[in-house]
């Protein structure tokens, strides 16, 4: 049982979640580098603070909260100190009963939310956020591209519809498009019947393309994801793209802005969760699993 210190909070993790990240990381692919052994890992979860340390105020036993992904990172944009501190990769992570955190590397929760729901904030939804929130923010009326039916995909669809947007999603599985459908998804194309999709974009938005799109799959897609945005659009990347043959060529003559997206704030998680409450937005989780199964939820 670890003992929190001055300015430290313990807090009894209810549930974590996997993203496609932390399997990544586990198989030594994580962009970032080699993660050293021993870590512990996995960025996203929840749990209830149960014992508060010396010279903390802002939390008492009982407080229902969560893990940050970026615990340095409070406000303000992104620098190389606030991003060289990540939960699960260069500091431990939350796959644990028990976590001790200094009091301003948690969150508050939504008060409507399984500890299961809560456990996948962290990361997948600040970044979904993020994407809809950036230098030129998402407006009503605007159209959105989400490539693929994975968490962030998820959760920028169910945002992007809270905005007033107009959410085109893309996928393989028909089945999963039309439960997209029932998550605020406007429009839904099949790439697996439709390669050239970004042509189906194109006819939705009366030629002109998406205002954004948001690229989560890798340089498979990248091509047509700019080619499926309008003039003066915004393509959001999100994760690696290893290998990509970016054409420089296309964005010029697209004039469109390629733009990085790195999870967020505390302050923008702060945010995103005035937005979640409001909406009453639920997360989609895909299977739970026993602590003690721990790998075969990685698996």
């Amino acid at each position: 049982m670890p003992v929190p210190q001055r300015g430290q909070v313990l807090v009894r993790m209810m549930a974590v979640s996997v993203n496609f990240r932390d399997t990544l990381i586990a198989a030594g692919k994580n962009f970032r580098g080699a993660v050293p052994e021993d870590t512990i890992p996995l960025s996203d979860g929840a749990g209830v603070v149960e014992v508060v340390g010396d010279g903390v105020s802002a939390w008492r036993p009982g407080d229902r909260v969560s893990s940050t992904f970026m615990p340095r990172w409070l406000a303000g944009g992104i620098t190389r100190e606030k991003a060289a501190s990540v939960t699960g990769t260069t500091i431990d992570g939350v796959l644990t009963q028990w976590k001790v955190f200094n009091a301003d590397e948690i969150v508050r929760i939504p008060d409507y939310l399984s500890w299961e729901e809560a456990a996948t904030l962290p990361c997948t939804a600040l970044t979904a956020w993020s994407v809809l929130n950036g230098p030129v923010p998402v407006r009503a009326g605007e159209s959105v591209v989400v490539l693929g039916t994975g968490g962030v995909a998820l959760f920028t669809a169910q945002f992007a519809s809270a905005m007033g947007a107009r959410v085109i999603i893309t996928s393989s599985s028909q089945s999963k498009l039309e439960r997209a459908l029932t998550l605020g998804a406007t429009d839904a194309i099949n790439y697996a019947d439709n390669p050239r999709w970004h042509e189906s974009v194109l006819k939705l938005t009366d030629s002109n393309g998406a205002d954004h799109v948001v690229e989560t799959h890798g340089p498979a897609t990248f091509e047509t994801s700019i080619a499926s945005c309008r003039m003066g659009g915004q393509v959001h990347v999100v994760g690696t793209q290893r290998n990509a043959q970016i054409d420089g060529s296309a964005i010029l003559r697209a004039r469109i802005c390629l733009r990085s997206v790195t999870v967020g704030s505390h302050e923008a998680y702060y945010q995103m969760n005035c937005c979640l409450t409001q909406h009453q937005i639920r997360p989609v989780i895909d299977r739970t699993f026993a602590f003690e199964e721990a790998q075969d939820a990685f698996a």
